[in-house]
């Protein structure tokens, strides 16, 4: 068994920080997670052999957490994992994000084309199964392929005559390895969601802060076919019965309470080497967010003056913003911690370890110093790949025609080929996609070092007199993708001639204009890149193998890879700068004083006024207030998002949701005193749900404890 982990490098680890693998909480957490407060056994949060937490847990999308709260397959998670699915169903007409929607029926519920939930059934440590066959000496390339061949073999075997899936995933660089098996619905309807200005209160100028007031929750169902088991949307489907679901303790909680977190973290980074650091900190971070500035701005502007606008990219400028911010926390956190010289520091004690003894540095010599020459090389290379990738790429007119292109080349019937266009149309505006396109062509130039520069842009010079806009107009103007007729003539004859149709549209100027990108990035830029990543990974490998002996005896937590994970830590408030404190709550008078700013992102809705001014709280509210969200030091990352923050006892206290803006750099340096996770207080959701939307049937199939 290969041992697990505390913290990254070589700090001392705190209770706090470290997501951990819940098979293996019993050897390695328990008792730390005893002392800290939990009353749970191990085999209640992860087992095999029993009904556990585990089993209460999804994948919710591609991206997020949810969690089964009633035997009828009732599943919260949060406002803006639901949020994509919400705008779908939206129209001027039906303003769901606006108003918010609440399904007083199950008939009323809405059926989601193309949403899962993944449940996780067990995992299992696979490494040697994996390292199988693989000797000293071995070209690393023919070992990797020996790996995905043992990969698939295992992956079959656990798969075969169920109707399950399986992944198997490394860990600490490489050095171990899990597979994971599971069993995916995709029949998930939605039920409720709160208004914008509940579900997404505060908006953009919140986003990543503290104090917070968000009601960030939906609620969604899943169906199953008679036999309780997955099946595609049909309307004689049943509401799933789950094999276990979470209880909501809606009591209250305290400063200082034990909390944990189960969830499916996206993708951390806590050991890496420094020159990746200073890397992020000096170029690539700061690339991203003024890409990533210019097209929010543009987007902004439409947004506010149509509605219509407003409802088709609702979905889509939350998902630039999201990160843009975090971005920018992120270099506020690590340059505020002294990341930089922190790695240094570590990466000196391990070389003072490592010249200690001669097997060591038989082994292990050597490694830094690659690492220096391989971060120099690629440099150039993601500099290219990260102003690509939040350029040009963005730019929607340029994806789609790559996107009918290869459904094209790979005979999609035309049936298929024109559903995906008019879905694509449906929340498409050209002049915000043509503006976003002249801008990003401008900073690609402007950025883009000469070699990864193709020929359009010389076009742009000697035709176009250097107009950016005037060259994307022309592009746009001409382009069967902007032309409804021209497009279901090329269709005609995609029918009777395929390959003539793909070598027709490949003469269309937006897509030969991609193309042009497309060789640049896929045929120089990307081949080198991947390489030099892939030498990097086995250092990495190399590196995290002697931390391990380093570190021996003691716990190692692995990077986030969206695996199941959990992580545990209290109640509390902190200190973001000399002379602020924050409290571990926020309240509804907050809400409303916040509204008094007069932000647009702060705008209340009359009805939630209404319960404020008249304090009609129910049950939910504490001596004259109502809870709204809280904070904790439990470590979390992207994908934890929807994630249940539990109590002692498995039950369910609220829904995590957030970071503070100072503790965003957690993926790659976790401070206790400073990191966060946000969490919507249960007692709010049940709130809105039962006083503000009237919907308070659905808290009949809840098991809640006061």
């Amino acid at each position: 068994m290969v041992a697990v982990l505390l913290l990254a490098g070589l700090r001392t680890a705190r209770a706090e920080e470290g997501m951990w693998i819940p098979m293996l909480i019993e050897k390695y957490n328990l008792e730390r997670m005893k002392e800290a407060g939990l009353k749970l056994s191990a085999e209640d949060i992860y087992s095999i052999n029993q009904d556990c937490l585990k089993d209460a847990l999804v994948i919710f999308g591609r991206g997020c957490t949810g969690e089964m709260v009633s035997a009828d397959g009732l599943l919260f998670t949060n406002h803006h994992c639901g949020y994509g699915s919400i705008q779908r169903h939206s129209s001027v007409e039906n303003d769901y994000l606006t108003n918010g929607f609440w399904a007083m029926s199950r008939e009323e519920e809405l059926p989601n084309d193309g949403l899962t939930v993944t449940f996780l059934r067990y995992m299992k440590e696979v490494t040697g199964e994996v390292e199988e066959g693989i000797v000293g000496g071995m070209d690393p390339d023919d070992a990797e392929n020996h790996r995905l061949i043992n990969m698939g073999k295992l992956i079959e075997d656990a798969t075969k005559g169920t109707q399950y899936e399986a992944s198997v995933r490394p860990f600490y660089y490489g050095n171990a390895y899990y597979l994971f098996v599971y069993e995916t619905f995709s029949d998930v309807r939605l039920v409720g969601a709160p208004p914008d200005a509940i579900g997404n209160f505060g908006a953009d100028q919140d986003n990543w802060m503290w104090p917070r007031h968000t009601g960030d929750f939906s609620i969604f169902r899943v169906y199953a076919n008679q036999e309780n088991e997955p099946a595609a949307y049909d309307p004689s489907n049943k509401p799933y019965r789950p094999r276990k679901h979470l209880e909501i303790a809606a009591g209250g909680i305290q400063e200082g309470d034990f909390t944990m977190v189960l969830g499916y973290p996206g993708s951390t980074t806590e050991y890496l080497y420094s020159a990746a650091v200073r890397s992020m900190l000096e170029t690539s971070l700061p690339i991203r967010i003024a890409l990533r500035t210019t097209r929010l701005e543009i987007m902004d502007r439409y947004m506010r003056s149509d509605d219509t606008v407003r409802i088709q990219y609702a979905s889509k400028f939350r998902g630039v913003s999201n990160a843009w911010k975090k971005w920018q926390g992120t270099i506020l956190g690590l340059t505020r911690n002294h990341a930089e010289e922190l790695k240094l520091k570590e990466e000196e004690e391990f070389r003072a370890w490592m010249q200690a003894d001669g097997e060591r540095i038989l082994k292990y010599d050597g490694i830094l110093e690659e690492f220096a020459r391989l971060y120099k090389e690629i440099e150039p290379y993601e500099k290219a790949v990260d102003i690509m990738s939040e350029s040009v790429m963005t730019v929607e007119l340029f994806t789609q025609a790559s996107r009918i292109e290869r459904m094209m080349r790979q005979g999609t019937s035309r049936e298929r080929i024109e559903r995906q266009q008019e879905g694509f149309l449906r929340n498409y505006y050209r002049p915000i996609d043509q503006e976003i396109c002249a801008a990003m062509l401008e900073a690609y130039d402007a950025d883009m070092p000469d070699s990864f520069i193709p020929e359009c842009f010389q076009e742009i010079q000697d035709r176009y007199k250097g107009s950016y806009a005037d060259f994307t107009e022309a592009l746009y103007k001409k382009s069967v993708l902007n032309n409804p007729g021209k497009f279901s003539k090329l269709l005609d004859t995609y029918e009777k001639n395929s390959d003539k149709a793909v070598r027709m549209f490949e003469q269309d100027p937006v897509e030969e204009t991609m193309n042009q990108f497309m060789l640049l990035m896929m045929g120089e830029a990307r081949p080198v890149y991947a390489k030099l990543q892939e030498q990097l990974d086995r250092n990495y490998k190399k590196y995290m193998a002697a931390i391990m002996e380093m570190k021996q005896g003691q716990q190692l937590y692995p990077d986030a890879n969206f695996t199941m994970r959990l992580t545990y830590g209290k109640v509390d408030g902190y200190e973001p700068k000399d002379g602020v404190e924050y409290r571990w709550y926020t309240t509804l008078s907050g809400v409303m004083e916040k509204e008094a700013e007069g932000f647009v992102d702060y705008a209340v809705p009359d009805k939630l006024r209404e319960l404020y001014e008249t304090r009609d709280y129910g049950r939910y509210g504490v001596n004259g207030t109502m809870p709204v969200c809280f904070i904790a030091s439990n470590h979390t990352s992207g994908g934890n998002s929807g994630s249940p923050v539990m109590d002692a006892y498995g039950r369910l206290i609220g829904l995590n949701f957030d970071r503070n803006w100072e503790g965003t750099m957690s993926d790659v340096l976790y401070d206790p005193s400073l990191c966060r996770n946000i969490t919507v207080d249960i007692r709010y959701v049940l709130f809105i749900i039962d006083k503000f939307a009237g919907a308070g049937y659905l808290l009949d199939e809840l098991d809640i404890v006061w």
